[in-house]
């Protein structure tokens, strides 16, 4: 496990702002298991992907009425019903915040959610603010990255078949290597960075979200233990169809399906796939290109072991 609290250069958020978790990391890696781990606690609320931050930032500082523009990105966005917030309350708390900021426009947004599910802090899962976590800390000192990470081999397995992940595994096996040098590589930069293994979360819940709660100062809760009783009522909020490569619709019911097993406990039986499901080829033509990385964050790779026995 990899932690970087507090940067020399670090700004800090203000006192009366709770820490604010940010799941990241690649599709397919466990975070839609950790977003309902944490939103399974009495205290946090954590809604579908946003995915809306780095260009709603980018948008209203570039225009010269930034309290408009942050409220009609906002609410023309295709999944903003998906959030079950009212427009005309949203204007009205966003004419509030005087001067307009569009931290505080963010922040109004994530309070509003988290009141509407009767929790006081708020949170967010979406994997690919991993390549703007430096952007949205810029903006939202409070905020604090969890980054779960999954052996590769298993990523590549559970993208291949779906519509938004790469279909080959020399394609997965870059684009794996490439989201974590992103993260790397940005992580100098970031005040609060924390890596967590796919794998232990399953094998160890209580322990790493533990280390988790202690790292975004949440008091533990036994509950997040128990997040598949509520699994199926949170999931049912993403309504909004998506779109695949060729323009057909992904139907809810498909959406829903690739989530299925966040409705029971942790499946330790996903962990290693590879072993079962992918060809001699296949897992050579990965580790070739990924090994490097997979030794690094401990995962086994089958060569080593085969030269291992060979040697005298």
């Amino acid at each position: 496990m990899l932690i970087r609290k507090a940067a020399p250069h670090a700004t800090p958020a203000k006192a009366d702002r709770s820490p604010v978790p940010f799941i990241v990391g690649a599709a397919r890696s466990g975070t839609t298991l950790l977003r309902l781990m944490l939103d399974a606690h009495p205290d946090l609320a954590i809604p579908a992907e946003t995915n809306f931050i780095p260009r709603i930032i980018k948008e209203c500082q570039e225009s010269t009425n930034p309290r408009e523009q942050f409220y009609h990105s906002l609410v023309s966005l295709e999944y903003w019903d998906d959030f079950a917030l009212d427009r005309e309350t949203l204007r009205e708390r966003l004419a509030t915040i005087r001067p307009f900021d569009v931290a505080d426009g963010v922040r109004c947004f994530f309070e509003m959610y988290a009141e509407c599910q009767g929790k006081p802090r708020w949170g967010d899962k979406t994997p690919m603010y991993l390549r703007h976590m430096t952007v949205i800390q810029g903006v939202l000192p409070e905020a604090r990255f969890i980054h779960l990470i999954r052996d590769g081999r298993d990523v590549a397995l559970s993208n291949k078949t779906l519509w938004f992940g790469p279909d080959r595994y020399d394609h997965a096996a870059f684009w794996w290597l490439s989201l974590l040098d992103e993260a790397r590589l940005q992580m100098r930069d970031l005040n609060y960075y924390l890596e967590i293994r796919y794998e232990d979360l399953v094998e160890d819940s209580e322990t790493i979200l533990r280390q988790i709660c202690e790292f975004i100062v949440l008091p533990w809760n036994a509950e997040m233990l128990r997040y598949y009783e509520r699994a199926e009522l949170r999931l049912r909020e993403e309504r909004t169809p998506e779109v695949r490569r060729d323009g057909s619709l992904v139907p809810v019911s498909e959406l829903l399906g690739i989530h299925a097993l966040t409705r029971k406990p942790p499946q330790a039986d996903r962990i290693g796939r590879w072993r079962r499901e992918m060809s001699p080829h296949d897992r050579q033509v990965f580790e070739e290109i990924g090994g490097d990385a997979l030794r690094a964050f401990g995962y086994p790779i089958e060569r080593d072991a085969t030269l291992l026995e060979e040697s005298p």
